[in-house]
């Protein structure tokens, strides 16, 4: 079913309410194996990007270096 322009700004608005954006620079080509792992998780590359994150700084933060939430 297509969104309608009001159904469209709703998500725009609750994402920007809701989110804060990041963009990240991969190797040319990175982003295909990042994206193939994240698939053969069952994730999102989005959500597999998030997990390496939390599971990175839980990690960090577990031997003493890093900031804490």
């Amino acid at each position: 079913m297509p969104y309608t322009k009001a159904g469209q700004k709703a998500v725009d608005k609750y994402v920007k309410n809701n989110y804060d954006n990041l963009t990240i620079r991969v190797s040319k080509g990175k982003k295909a194996t990042l994206q193939a792992h994240a698939e053969a998780n069952e994730e999102s590359l989005n959500g597999f990007v998030n997990r390496a994150i939390d599971e990175a700084v839980e990690r960090d933060n577990a031997k003493g270096g890093g900031l804490h939430e």
